[in-house]
């Protein structure tokens, strides 16, 4: 549990730094249910956060927030993208051969 003086610097930290959050106003998707646990303390930090997004942008709950912070992070790992590139990049070229027949040189 927080201490008052600590949730005061914490709101004094996050209002001065108001410009520097990563989120966005949050698009529309569809949607799929999911369940996740986390611990107490990622659950307050993302209730603080919530406060903060809805004083820039449109009142929203922490819940509303979390697919959208996994969404940034995913975007933003650049090891996870490399990765991903590599692998569609792969499966293109089999489609390539696969389609050019067995003794054609796939294309590129």
């Amino acid at each position: 549990m927080l201490s008052a003086t600590v949730f005061c610097e914490r709101v004094f930290a996050m209002s001065t730094s108001a410009s520097k959050l990563r989120l966005g106003p949050l698009p529309r998707h569809e949607t799929v249910k999911l369940t996740i646990s986390v611990p107490a303390a990622l659950k307050d930090e993302l209730n603080l956060y919530a406060a903060e997004f809805s004083q820039l942008h449109e009142p929203v709950d922490a819940v509303v927030l979390i697919p959208h912070m996994l969404e940034a992070f995913i975007r933003s790992d650049r090891g996870y993208r490399a990765r991903r590139a590599s692998v569609t990049n792969t499966r293109q070229k089999a489609a390539a051969a696969v389609e050019s027949g067995p003794n054609q040189s796939p294309p590129g």
